[in-house]
C-alpha cells in the first residue's frame, strides 16, 4: 500500500511508503532483465505464474522472465538469450542480428555489443534454428558458463602466425629465386584468402553481403590477378594483425562492464534451520538471511542484521574510504565487509540486485543511443556499398576516358577498397559512449544511453529541488509557538496524531519529536490530504488540519509576525488549526547537505547556473539561498515546477535535480533528469539519471565526464574520417599502396578505441 501525501507547507512532497530503501535506479519489471548469461533460456509462452521460478533453474538463470514488449507476451512470445564469441566491432553484432531476425519465427532480435548478449524473441521454440543462423554467419554461441575460459593463445593467434611465417619464408625465398618466391607468395595469399573469403560468404549468405571481409577479399583476390602477389599476401597479413588488434581493444572496451560482472559472487552462503548452505544467486529471495566473511563482497543488495560493519563500496560509489553502516541500514550489492563476518536480510529479487540494475542501464545504453551515434550508424549502412560503387568506377572510368592504362588504375580501386573499411567509423561513436557510462557507473552515477549523456554535456543551468536535494532531507522540530491556550506538548502530540504514518520529511520530524517527549497521541480518523496545502484528520470530533501558513486566512497580525521571524530564519513552518481556529504552529529545519556549496561552486566555474526550485515558503528558502549563493523560486506546486522548467528550458539546456515523486514530472521536463539515490522509485525511474549516494559533488564530475565523452566522440569521427580522406587522396595520386592503405584501416580502428579508453581512466574530483 502506498500512502501519497502533500504536506502542509506546501511544498507537495510526498514518497512511496516501501520496505527496503533502493538507492539505485530501480528499474520497472519491463527491464528487469536477469544478467547471469550463458546458454539459451527459453521462457515458454502461457507459463501461468511458475514461468520464472521454472526459469530461474534455466542453465545460467537468464529467463528475461516479464523483460520486453508486452504485446509479445499476449501473443505467447518465447525468449532466448545467448552470449556470443567472435565479435570484434559493431558491424559484427550487426551481422548476427541481421542472421537471426530473417528467421520466419523470430519476432524480434537484439545483439548488445558492450557484455557480448544476444536476445532473441519468437513465436515458436528457435534455439536449434539460431544457433544454426549465427554459425552460418560466422559466430559462435557460448553456453554452459557465464564467463566462457578464453580459448589458447596458440589457437587464437595460430593462422597469423602461420601467414607471417609464410610471409617471411616468401620474403627471403624471393631473394635468392625470385621465381619460387614469387610462387610462395601465391600460396600465402591462397593460404590468408580462404579463411577471410569464407566469413565474407557466410556473411552474405547471412544477409551481410557488404562487409569488411567482402572488402578484404575483393581487394586480396584482385591484386593477386594483377600480379601484385606480394602485396596481396601482405594485405592479409595485416587484416589479421588488424583482427587480433580489434579483438583486444574490444575486450578492453568491454573491460568496464566485465569487471561490474565480477563484483557480483556466483554463490552465496544462506542462514536455514541453523545450518548453513551455498547456494547460488538464482535461489535467493528477498527475506532471505545470508553470511558474508570478511574480506568477502555482497552478493545481493540487504539489510545489515549485525549491529555493525565496515564496508568498502568504492565500486559502485566511487567512494575511497570505507563507510560504517548500522543494524537496520541498506547496503548494496558488490560492496565488500572489510573486517568481519557479517548477517543480512535479502531484500532484491534475483537479477535485481544493485550491480545488475548497473548493467542493464549500460547494456541498455544501445536502445538510448546518442543522435550522432544513431547517425553513424545509418550512414555506415550506406558507406560499404558506395565505397564498393566508388572503387569501381576508379577501376574502370579512367582507362575507358583514355587517362592511363588499365593495371594502375585498377590498382588504385583496389587500394581504395581498403580504405574505405567502416571499421574505425563503425567502433567510433559506441567505444566512447561506452567508455563513458562505465566511468560514470565507477564514479557512482548511473546514465540511461548514449543520448543522455550527450544532453547532460550540453547543460549549462541546474535546476534543484530543496529538501532531500540540497539540504538533508532530515528536518528537525526546533520551536512550538502556542497562538491560544493548548501547552507546546498538546499542540505537538495533536500534529503527531495528524502526521502518524506519512513517510514525509517533515511529517518524520513532528513524530519523531513527539516520541522524544514521550508523548501520548489522541487516536486520529478520518485522514484526508489537502492537495498542495496540507493534511486533516478528525480527533475527539473536531477537525484538526496542518497547513501551510500561507494558506490559512484566520491569523492574526500578531501570529503571522510571530510566523515571518521564524521563517526569516530559514525554518519552515506547519500551522494548526482547530475547527478552523488557529492553535499554534510548529518550526522546522532542514540542514544543508555538507558538500552542496562546494559542488555549486564548482558549477558556477564550470559557466552553470544554479536555481533552486521548492514548494516551502519564500522566506524559509531565501535563508537557504543566501547560504547557497543561487537563485530560487518558492511556493511551489509539482505543476508551477513544470512550468518554470519549461521557462527555463527555452532559454537553455537544464537540468532538473530531484528526489521526491513531485520532482518526476519537472525532471521529465527538462533537457535530462537527475535523481538523487534516496529518492522515490518514481523519481527514480523517471530520471536519466541517477546518483547512487546522495553527493552533490558528483554533479560536476558527471558534467565534465559527459563534456569528455562528447569531445572524444568527436575526435573519434574525425580521426576516422580524416584519415580515409587523407588516404583517398594519396591513393588516387598513386602515392599510397594496398598494405599501406590495411595499415592506415587497422592504425584508424585501433587509435579511436584508445582514445575512448582514456574515459575509463577518468576519476571522480
Amino acid at each position: 500500500m502506498q500512502h501519497h501525501h502533500s504536506h502542509a507547507c506546501g511544498c507537495g512532497r510526498s514518497r512511496h511508503t516501501h520496505s527496503a530503501t533502493k538507492p539505485l535506479c530501480a528499474l520497472p519489471a519491463a527491464s528487469s532483465a536477469r544478467l547471469n548469461i550463458s546458454a539459451a533460456s527459453p521462457v515458454q509462452p502461457a507459463c501461468g505464474g511458475g514461468c520464472c521460478e521454472a526459469a530461474d533453474e534455466s542453465p545460467g538463470g537468464d529467463s528475461d522472465c516479464g523483460d520486453g514488449d508486452r504485446e509479445s507476451d499476449r501473443q505467447g512470445a518465447w525468449r532466448y538469450s545467448w552470449r556470443v564469441s567472435g565479435m570484434d566491432c559493431p558491424s559484427c553484432a550487426r551481422t548476427v542480428e541481421t542472421a537471426v531476425s530473417q528467421l520466419p519465427e523470430v519476432l524480434r532480435t537484439r545483439v548488445i555489443f558492450a557484455s557480448e548478449k544476444l536476445l532473441v524473441e519468437a513465436s515458436a521454440d528457435v534455439a536449434a534454428a539460431v544457433e544454426q543462423a549465427v554459425a552460418r554467419a560466422g559466430f559462435s554461441l557460448v553456453g554452459d558458463a557465464p564467463t566462457p575460459r578464453p580459448a589458447s593463445r596458440w589457437r587464437e593467434n595460430r593462422a597469423l602466425l602461420l601467414l607471417a611465417a609464410l610471409m617471411l619464408a616468401s620474403v627471403t625465398l624471393s631473394q635468392f629465386m625470385p621465381r619460387w618466391g614469387d610462387g610462395l607468395f601465391i600460396l600465402t595469399t591462397l593460404i590468408g584468402l580462404w579463411p577471410v573469403a569464407r566469413s565474407a560468404w557466410r556473411r552474405a549468405r547471412s544477409g551481410s553481403p557488404f562487409t569488411i571481409e567482402t572488402l578484404m577479399s575483393v581487394a586480396a583476390a584482385g591484386a593477386l590477378l594483377i600480379g601484385a602477389h606480394a602485396e596481396a599476401a601482405m594485405v592479409l597479413l595485416l587484416f589479421l594483425l588488424g583482427e587480433r588488434l580489434e579483438a583486444f581493444a574490444a575486450a578492453r572496451a568491454r573491460s568496464g562492464v566485465t569487471q561490474l560482472m565480477a563484483l557480483r559472487p556466483e554463490n552465496a552462503t544462506r542462514l536455514s534451520g541453523g545450518g548453513r548452505e551455498t547456494v547460488a544467486l538464482s535461489a535467493l529471495r528477498p527475506g532471505d538471511v545470508i553470511e558474508v566473511a570478511a574480506g568477502g563482497r555482497l552478493p545481493v543488495d540487504g539489510r545489515l542484521l549485525s549491529d555493525e560493519a565496515s564496508l568498502d563500496e568504492s565500486a559502485l560509489t566511487g567512494e575511497s574510504l570505507p563507510v560504517t553502516r548500522e543494524k537496520g541500514d541498506a547496503l548494496l550489492a558488490g560492496a565488500t565487509s572489510v573486517d568481519r563476518l557479517i548477517q543480512l536480510e535479502v531484500t532484491s529479487e534475483p537479477g535485481a540486485s544493485a550491480i545488475d540494475r548497473i548493467l542493464t542501464l549500460i547494456e541498455e545504453a544501445d536502445s538510448h543511443r546518442a543522435p550522432v551515434e544513431r547517425f553513424i550508424d545509418r550512414f555506415s549502412r550506406l558507406y560499404t556499398p558506395l565505397i564498393m560503387l566508388l572503387a569501381a568506377l576508379v577501376m574502370v572510368a579512367p582507362p575507358l576516358l583514355g587517362f592511363g592504362d588499365w593495371l594502375p588504375w585498377i590498382y588504385k580501386g583496389l587500394t581504395l577498397l581498403l580504405i574505405g573499411c567502416p571499421c574505425a567509423l563503425v567502433i567510433a561513436t559506441p567505444a566512447a559512449i561506452t567508455s563513458g557510462l562505465a566511468a560514470a557507473a565507477r564514479q557512482g552515477a548511473l546514465i540511461k544511453g548514449g543520448a543522455a549523456l550527450e544532453r547532460l554535456s550540453q547543460v549549462r543551468a541546474f535546476a534543484f529541488d530543496k529538501t532531500g536535494t540540497l539540504t538533508q532531507g532530515k528536518p528537525q522540530v526546533t520551536a512550538v509557538l502556542c497562538f491560544a491556550s493548548a501547552s507546546q506538548d498538546e499542540l505537538l502530540a495533536l500534529a503527531a496524531a495528524v502526521e502518524q504514518g506519512s513517510t514525509h520529511p517533515l511529517a518524520a520530524a513532528i513524530v519523531t519529536a513527539a516520541a522524544e517527549r514521550q508523548l501520548a497521541l489522541p487516536c486520529a480518523s478520518h485522514q484526508m490530504t489537502l492537495a498542495g496545502s496540507g493534511i486533516a484528520a478528525q480527533i475527539e470530533g473536531a477537525q484538526v488540519e496542518l497547513l501551510s501558513p500561507g494558506r490559512v486566512e484566520t491569523l492574526s497580525a500578531a501570529q503571522r509576525a510571530q510566523i515571518l521571524q521564524q521563517e526569516e530564519q530559514g525554518q519552515t513552518l506547519v500551522a494548526i488549526l482547530r475547527d478552523g481556529e488557529p492553535l499554534g504552529a510548529i518550526a522546522l529545519r532542514d540542514n544543508l547537505r555538507a558538500h552542496a556549496r562546494a559542488a555549486l561552486a564548482t558549477l558556477k566555474k564550470m559557466g552553470i547556473e544554479s536555481l533552486m526550485l521548492t514548494g516551502d515558503n519564500p522566506r524559509a528558502a531565501a535563508a537557504i539561498a543566501r547560504e547557497l549563493e543561487i537563485d530560487f523560486r518558492a511556493g511551489l506546486l509539482p505543476g508551477d515546477k513544470v512550468d518554470a522548467i519549461r521557462a527555463l528550458g527555452q532559454q537553455h539546456p537544464l537540468a532538473m535535480v530531484g528526489d521526491g515523486i513531485n520532482d518526476a514530472p519537472a525532471m521529465k521536463a527538462a533537457t535530462i533528469g537527475i535523481a538523487m539515490g534516496s529518492g522515490s522509485d518514481i523519481a527514480l525511474e523517471t530520471a536519466d539519471a541517477a546518483l547512487t549516494r546522495d553527493a552533490l559533488p558528483l554533479l560536476p564530475s558527471l558534467v565534465a565526464l559527459a563534456r569528455r565523452t562528447r569531445a572524444t566522440l568527436r575526435q573519434n569521427i574525425a580521426i576516422a574520417l580524416g584519415l580515409k580522406a587523407l588516404f583517398l587522396v594519396t591513393t588516387l595520386l598513386g602515392l599510397t599502396g594496398l598494405w599501406l592503405a590495411v595499415v592506415a584501416d587497422s592504425g584508424a580502428t585501433a587509435l579511436v578505441t584508445a582514445n575512448a579508453l582514456r574515459l575509463l581512466r577518468a576519476r571522480h574530483r
